[in-house]
C-alpha cells in the first residue's frame, strides 16, 4: 500500500491521528515517520500496509519547520500549552542580532530535551513525572541544526502571518502575490501580547523546537516559548503534498520508492530471489542500497565489499 502525506490538524497527537487513519484507511498497519506535537501542525508521513518497512529509513530523515518564537514568557511545556511560569520585558532586538543568535545553534548541538516529552529513562516517560510535579533528569543529546532564518520579527502572534508558500528550493516563506498555491495555517491561542520571531529551520533528526525556543531565548536574555509550529517537509515528503485527514480515504497515495534516497540497484530475478530468501549474494559495492525489480521493491541492502546483506525484504 501507499505512503500517505497528511497535514495534521491542531490539538490532535499523532497517535490520534494513526486510529483515525486505520479507521478510515480499513487496516491496522499504520506507522508515521516522526512525531509531531499536539499545539504542531503540517507534515506526517503514514507508511501503510508493507510500506511501514521503511519507516526505519525514514525516521532519521532531515526536516523543515516554520517556526514561531515568543519572547518575554516562558511555559513549563515550553509551548503555548501553558500555563506562562515566567515573564520578563523584552529589549528591542534587531533583526541582526536576532539572526547572529539564530547563527549560533547551527551545526551539530547538546540539545536538552523537554521535560514534557514522551523520552524515557528507567522505562518512565518524562511527561507523566513532569504532569505530577516532578522532573527526569534528561541527558543532552546530539542534534544538527542545518539552517534558521529569520523570517520576520512580529509585536505579538496575532500580527504574523498565516499564509505561506514554498520557494523554487524547496523552502517555505511568507506568501506575496508572485506565489502560486498560498497555503493558509492555524496557530494556537496566544498566551499573551509577546514579541514574535518567525524563523524557517531545517533541522536534524531528534530536534526538538521547543527546546531550540526555549534556547534562543535564554541565549538573547528573556525567557521565551514556541508559539507555533508547522512542518513543512519531513524527508522527501513536502506540505504541498499534503491531504487534508478527513480526505485521506479518497486520497490516492504516494509511491513507497519516493521515500527512499538510496541509490538503485536494478536485480535480475535471481538476485532478487536470493535476497528475498535471505542470502548474502557476493557483490563488490559497497553502501546502502535500494534493490528493484521491474520497478518494484525488492530489499534494502548493505554492501561491504564482498557481498550483500540484506537489511529488510520485500515479498514478491
Amino acid at each position: 500500500m501507499p505512503i500517505y502525506v497528511v497535514d495534521k490538524p491542531l490539538t490532535l497527537t499523532s497517535h490520534d491521528v494513526v486510529g483515525r487513519a486505520r479507521r478510515r484507511l480499513g487496516t491496522r498497519a499504520v506507522g508515521h515517520t516522526g512525531t509531531l506535537d499536539p499545539l504542531a501542525t503540517g507534515v506526517l508521513v503514514l507508511c501503510v500496509g508493507e510500506s511501514t518497512k521503511v519507516v526505519q529509513f525514514m525516521e532519521r530523515d532531515t526536516k523543515d519547520y516554520l517556526a514561531f518564537i515568543s519572547l518575554g514568557a516562558a511555559t513549563p511545556t515550553l509551548d503555548a500549552e501553558g500555563p506562562i511560569c515566567e515573564q520578563a520585558s523584552v529589549p528591542a532586538f534587531s533583526t541582526g542580532q536576532i539572526q547572529s543568535t539564530l547563527n549560533t545553534f547551527l551545526g551539530p548541538q547538546q540539545q536538552i530535551p523537554p521535560q514534557y516529552s514522551a523520552l524515557q529513562v528507567g522505562g518512565v516517560r518524562a511527561y507523566a513525572v513532569a504532569r505530577a510535579g516532578g522532573q527526569l533528569d534528561l541527558p543532552a543529546r546530539s542534534v544538527e541544526l542545518h539552517e534558521l532564518r529569520l523570517l520576520g520579527l512580529y509585536d505579538n502572534l496575532n500580527a504574523a502571518p498565516r499564509s505561506f508558500s514554498a520557494t523554487p528550493e524547496g523552502r517555505w516563506a511568507v506568501a506575496d502575490g508572485d506565489q502560486t498555491m498560498p497555503r493558509t495555517i492555524t496557530l494556537p491561542p496566544a498566551l499573551g501580547n509577546f514579541p514574535t520571531l518567525l524563523v524557517w529551520a531545517r533541522v536534524g533528526s531528534g530536534t526538538y523546537l521547543r527546546s531550540l525556543a526555549r534556547d534562543v531565548g535564554a541565549m538573547m536574555g528573556v525567557p521565551a516559548h514556541l508559539s507555533g509550529l508547522i512542518r513543512t517537509r519531513a524527508g522527501r515528503f513536502d506540505l504541498s503534498q499534503a491531504v487534508a485527514l478527513e480526505a485521506l480515504s479518497e486520497a490516492s497515495g504516494l509511491s513507497e520508492l519516493g521515500a527512499l534516497a538510496l541509490p538503485v540497484i536494478e536485480a535480475s530475478r535471481e538476485l532478487a530471489l536470493q535476497l528475498r530468501q535471505g542470502k548474502r549474494p557476493a557483490d563488490e559495492r559497497t553502501g546502502r542500497f535500494l534493490v528493484l525489480l521491474e520497478g518494484e521493491l525488492v530489499a534494502v541492502v548493505d554492501g561491504d565489499g564482498q557481498a550483500f546483506k540484506v537489511v529488510r525484504a520485500w515479498a514478491g
